[in-house]
């Protein structure tokens, strides 16, 4: 079986990394900057920025005077190849000989595409999914590395080259594509070569005397004449650890001392490698042949094996070993990069130290009341109260605003405001007693109204305001309760909506 090999070319990666991360720039025009020769020198640059005519090796003052709003950030130095290297491991489950290149991935595909049915499936498939998470990518299939990397380019036919189309696919490319020296390529524009095919009918001695051995080279790796090794990356090894036992373990106390054991082992490599787990899986194979499994979760990654052992231990009480516990086995199924800091003399309040100690007590909590039972909000920008939270996704998360620290809110808030039977003395006034789910609530107390607006933009609501109400009834129960719209409309209806503490 001949070889096939696939290069995947990232067109904006660094760009649409950023993107993903900060989806504010996706309609910015914005490029990656670092200094150069005593220049700051255009790096990367996003798609809406290229349509302006800026390209990367630009001098960003160059750009800036085409794009005079054009947003400049700092290169990150290694980030393109950092994410290449992520990108391949995520691609292992498509070929198991994966190469990084400057710009892209190079994949021996060789065998593995009858398992997406024929060639073209298995290249729609790798490039939709890279696509739908993001990246611009743009891909082609070939008997060799060089014309997959060259039709990925600069092809203008169809992406999957087969043996029959091999050399003719060649012919009809620009000099570029051999992956070989700019001066080379101006070279053989001054000299009239502006395809390959114009260089076939040459001698290879007259060819290597006026280019050198590395456009031969590059030449006849294209063709296949010449084999080009590539430097496959390993797959990443699963985090996983196991201690076998001698005698069947029964008792709590030896339990948590084996889990320590893991914990141990696991961190140790984690810590190594700038990892953290964010969740582990622990597995007791019981004498009896049941299975024990065991899940903790953190917020934040984390190798601190004694952090992850208090988590654990509130777990212990669950573990039934019956007759004994043979063999444990500990599986971190998420693990991310753990973010390094400088330690700090003294512990300041919102410092990265004090953020650690939340993350641990909120891991102790979630891990005993389940995690889904915790939330956390940011406030966001509306003066509707039922639009003007969200909820973090992390711990990380910092907010885009400040809180609004005017009128006090309710401690809890409902998700949809809900309708009441409300008596007032005057269409202004707060309510005598309201009626709300059969229960009938006396007014003892209330404050003045506070009028809450929508944003214009938003026209099913532009007519529209409410009349909020602190209350309290007689029992020292206090509301959040609100009028809509204007008492002359006759389509006023009072709505309950928080609850204070």
């Amino acid at each position: 079986m001949g070889r096939r090999y696939v290069s995947l070319w990232f067109r904006h990666l660094l760009t649409d990394w950023l993107t993903l991360r900060q989806p504010e720039l996706k309609d910015v025009p914005f490029i990656l900057v670092a200094p150069e020769k005593n220049r700051l020198i255009v790096k990367a640059a996003n798609h809406l920025t290229e349509s302006y005519g800026i390209s990367t090796g630009m001098a960003a003052a160059d750009a800036r005077a085409v794009v005079p709003d054009l947003k400049v950030l700092d290169a990150e130095p290694g980030k393109a190849e950092e994410i290449l290297k992520k990108a391949a491991a995520w691609c292992i489950r498509y070929s198991p000989l994966i190469a990084v290149d400057a710009d892209g991935l190079l994949l021996d595909i060789t065998g593995c595409t009858h398992l997406w049915g024929s060639e073209k499936d298995y290249l729609r498939s790798l490039i939709k999914t890279l696509i739908t998470k993001g990246y611009d990518v743009r891909g082609a299939m070939a008997d060799t590395v060089g014309l997959a990397w060259a039709v990925a380019r600069y092809g203008k036919q169809k992406p999957i080259i087969t043996t029959q189309e091999h050399q003719q696919a060649l012919l009809t490319l620009p000099p570029e594509a051999l992956r070989i020296e700019s001066e080379t390529v101006d070279l053989l524009y001054k000299l009239g070569f502006f395809t390959v095919g114009q260089l076939m009918g040459h001698e290879r001695s007259a060819l290597r005397r006026r280019f050198g051995n590395s456009f031969l080279l590059r030449l006849h790796q294209a063709l296949g004449n010449v084999d080009e090794p590539l430097q496959y990356i390993h797959p990443v090894e699963a985090y996983h650890v196991r201690l076998p036992f001698l005698e069947p373990i029964r008792t709590a106390e030896v339990i948590e001392k084996a889990i320590n054991t893991l914990l141990k082992m696991m961190c140790e490599r984690l810590s190594s490698e700038g990892n953290g787990l964010r969740k582990a899986v622990l597995k007791g194979y019981r004498v009896d042949g049941h299975l024990t499994e065991t899940v903790i979760g953190t917020n934040k990654p984390s190798n601190n094996a004694a952090h992850l052992l208090k988590l654990f231990a509130l777990k212990i009480p669950n573990i039934e070993p019956a007759l004994g516990i043979e063999l444990f086995t500990l599986d971190a199924f998420k693990v991310e990069e753990v973010e390094h800091k400088q330690e700090n003399l003294w512990l300041l309040e919102g410092s990265d130290e004090s953020t650690d100690a939340l993350a641990g007590l909120l891991d102790r909590i979630g891990n005993k009341i389940g995690a889904q039972n915790i939330h956390r909000y940011l406030p966001q920008a509306s003066y509707w109260p039922e639009r003007s939270i969200k909820q973090a996704l992390s711990l990380t998360d910092q907010p885009e605003m400040d809180w609004n620290n005017g009128r006090p809110r309710p401690s809890l808030l409902l998700k949809y405001p809900q309708r009441i039977e409300v008596m007032a003395l005057l269409p202004d006034d707060p309510p005598k007693h309201f009626v709300w789910k059969g229960q009938k609530h006396i007014i003892k107390k209330a404050d003045d109204a506070e009028r809450i607006e929508p944003e214009w933009w938003q026209h099913a609501d532009r007519h529209k305001h409410r009349d909020y109400y602190m209350i309290e009834d007689e029992k020292g129960c206090r509301y959040w309760v609100f009028r809509s719209g204007h008492h002359q409309g006759g389509d006023t209806r009072w709505y309950l909506h928080g609850f204070f503490a």
